[in-house]
């Protein structure tokens, strides 16, 4: 039987599952009645996969554009359909001799605000189907460039590649919302001459979660059996630990009861834009936004914003 259950669990995802599996999995292992992922990974990938329990699904659209770390492998030489090594392979050629210069070269271009075409086989949609499932029944698709934001893309190893063997470089990429790993190191095989694909890939962080105690299916499994499900409910994090990223505004309980009846606040309020709204005490209220005159408007607020004094939250 599933049960109200709010808050954020840090969860270290496993190679071969898609990201909403393995919500499905830890939403079934908590009996959490509501939840949702902040991002997707793709099967290959491991690592940090943020999944939000009951109202904190609220601020998930909030962290999807946060600030991302990986660590991924690139194979050069081989270029398949999905960027990937679940791909099919395309085509093969000869990886060329190459100096750490060469490759850093080739890195700092795809530094800073670029323009990317995301993988054909992705998640975005068009005419409200993902693209890989046009891409499965073998639609030719064209994916128009966008914008995206890519902090750091640096060159970890190639000691297997420098010393003649396996053509592998280790890097550390560090971007914005909506940039695919895949599509960097696709662009990074073709400006080396040899084209490439991602052999392994690891989220490493998301903001705010920047030193991240991530659970694994196994260990969160192993918890429950061995402590039961009080226990496994400490592996969560409190909302508030994910509204770090915004700018806090804090509230009076009055002003909390107007804004869990929709009713705005006049200012001055700032900074202007959106901001994580908090009690006197710092517990989360939701999210609001501060207006160019400094008023304050609800805009997602949790279900016990407009609960009275020792009261109940009242039902969502």
């Amino acid at each position: 039987m599933f049960r109200r259950l709010d808050g954020i669990l840090l969860l270290d995802k496993p190679r071969g599952l898609s990201s909403n599996q393995a919500l499905q999995r830890v939403r079934h292992l908590f009996r959490a009645e509501k939840g949702g992922h902040t991002g997707s990974l793709d099967p290959l990938a491991t690592g940090l996969l943020p999944v939000c329990f009951g109202e904190a699904t609220k601020i998930a659209g909030g962290l999807l554009g946060a600030r991302k770390a990986y660590e991924t492998v690139a194979r050069l030489g081989i270029v398949t359909d999905t960027d990937d090594a679940e791909g099919q392979p395309l085509r093969e050629r000869p990886v060329p001799t190459l100096t750490v210069d060469a490759i850093d070269a080739a890195l700092a271009a795809l530094t800073g605000r670029i323009r990317q075409r995301p993988p054909i086989y992705s998640a975005l949609k068009r005419g409200g189907e993902p693209l890989y499932a046009k891409a499965r029944r073998g639609e030719a698709i064209e994916v128009e460039p966008r914008d995206v934001d890519v902090h750091a893309f640096e060159l970890l190893n190639a000691a297997d590649l420098l010393d003649g063997g396996e053509p592998l470089l280790r890097l550390h990429v560090e971007c914005g919302s909506g940039t695919y790993v895949r599509s960097l190191v696709r662009d990074l095989g073709e400006a080396l001459g040899c084209g490439a694909h991602v052999a392994e890939l690891r989220r490493l962080w998301v903001d705010p979660f920047r030193e991240p105690r991530m659970w694994t299916l196994d260990a969160l499994e192993d918890l429950l059996a061995q402590a039961g499900e009080r226990v496994l409910d400490a592996c969560l994090l409190p909302i508030e630990a994910g509204m770090a990223s915004w700018p806090q505004v804090r509230v009076s309980e009055a002003q909390a009861h107007r804004l869990g009846r929709g009713q705005g606040l006049r200012g001055p309020y700032k900074p202007a834009g959106q901001v994580a709204i908090a009690d006197e005490a710092g517990r989360g209220l939701g999210l609001g936004e501060v207006d160019a005159d400094g008023n304050l408007r609800p805009t997602r607020l949790f279900r016990w914003a407009a609960a009275t004094v020792g009261g109940e939250a009242p039902a969502a």
